[in-house]
């Protein structure tokens, strides 16, 4: 992986200390949480990983959802009221990437109920942009395809002030990108001819998006894709050009993780690190013990 001058990638406990994202850190610093595929398995589809929903997420600015919250997430109303009520999904710092479990039994007007925004959309907060993209689009829903391509390329014609643009997605759609190898060898699911819009067979990610994304970087702005369709897995690479690419699901297994990001206004540094989920609940606990 590359070094820059912006953002270091920390993968050693010891160098951040599980116990210190715990306890929370300076005011300046602001912290976000992203977890992807944390729904239940063998449930009616209701239901995420009973881990997730005891974690504190009191502590980050923002969370952040890479898809697949619950098997069946939009099947029901209910459902949408339970997501919404560990995840708050009206705040503007609650991104949700849907997953194909959760896009797929639509309803999308309960999310939009919810959320007060489209299924993609993008966000600004104190030199962070992020776009939050639904890979569940397809051509024959060219309206919201060609809508959402807009705002990325929007997105990447004006973006200035920023020092960081965040994409996050559900599905794997990077295949042929410079240095990556294909999402199939590490992600569930490959998106070959995902289209990023309805005007040629070719648009895909690499072809329509990536090429802007490296213009982004660079004009000196670093740019992180992250990927949720992960269940189980994680996955850390920059491609040449310098994108970082990242993703991270849960399983149910004792060595699920979670990732976690820290923004320190001052510098506008960003660095972040894969997290055990059980040994962050661990932690929790453990500081509760103590008060």
């Amino acid at each position: 992986m590359k070094k820059n001058s912006k953002i270091t990638a920390i993968l050693l406990s010891t160098l951040f200390g599980i116990q210190g994202i715990v306890s929370g850190q300076a005011p300046d610093t602001l912290r976000y949480l992203f977890m992807g595929h944390i729904y239940k398995f063998y449930t009616a589809g209701n239901k995420i990983d009973p881990r997730v929903e005891q974690l504190d997420m009191s502590g980050f600015q923002g969370i952040w959802l890479g898809g697949d919250v619950c098997s069946e997430a939009t099947l029901l109303y209910s459902t949408i009221q339970y997501i919404d009520s560990l995840f708050d999904l009206g705040s503007p710092t609650t991104y949700w990437s849907l997953g194909n479990h959760d896009a797929r039994n639509g309803n999308y007007e309960w999310l939009k109920e919810f959320t007060g925004r489209d299924t993609y959309f993008t966000h600004y907060l104190q030199g962070i942009t992020a776009i939050v993209m639904n890979t569940n689009l397809v051509p024959t829903d060219c309206d919201n395809v060609e809508k959402q391509y807009r705002i990325i390329m929007d997105v990447c014609d004006t973006i200035g002030s920023s020092s960081h643009l965040v994409l996050i997605m559900h599905h794997g759609i990077w295949r042929g990108v410079p240095n990556l190898p294909n999402p199939a060898t590490y992600a569930q699911s490959d998106f070959k001819y995902w289209n990023a819009n309805c005007d040629s067979p070719g648009s895909s990610f690499v072809n329509a998006i990536y090429p802007r994304l490296v213009e982004v970087k660079n004009r000196g702005i670093e740019v992180i894709c992250i990927l949720g369709d992960m269940g189980g897995q994680h996955f850390l690479m920059d491609s040449q050009d310098g994108i970082h690419f990242m993703g991270v699901g849960l399983n149910e297994s004792p060595g699920d993780e979670v990732l976690i990001f820290e923004y320190a206004l001052p510098g506008r540094t960003m660095t972040y690190q894969f997290h055990n989920l059980d040994s962050l609940l661990l932690s929790q606990q453990r500081k509760i013990n103590r008060r």
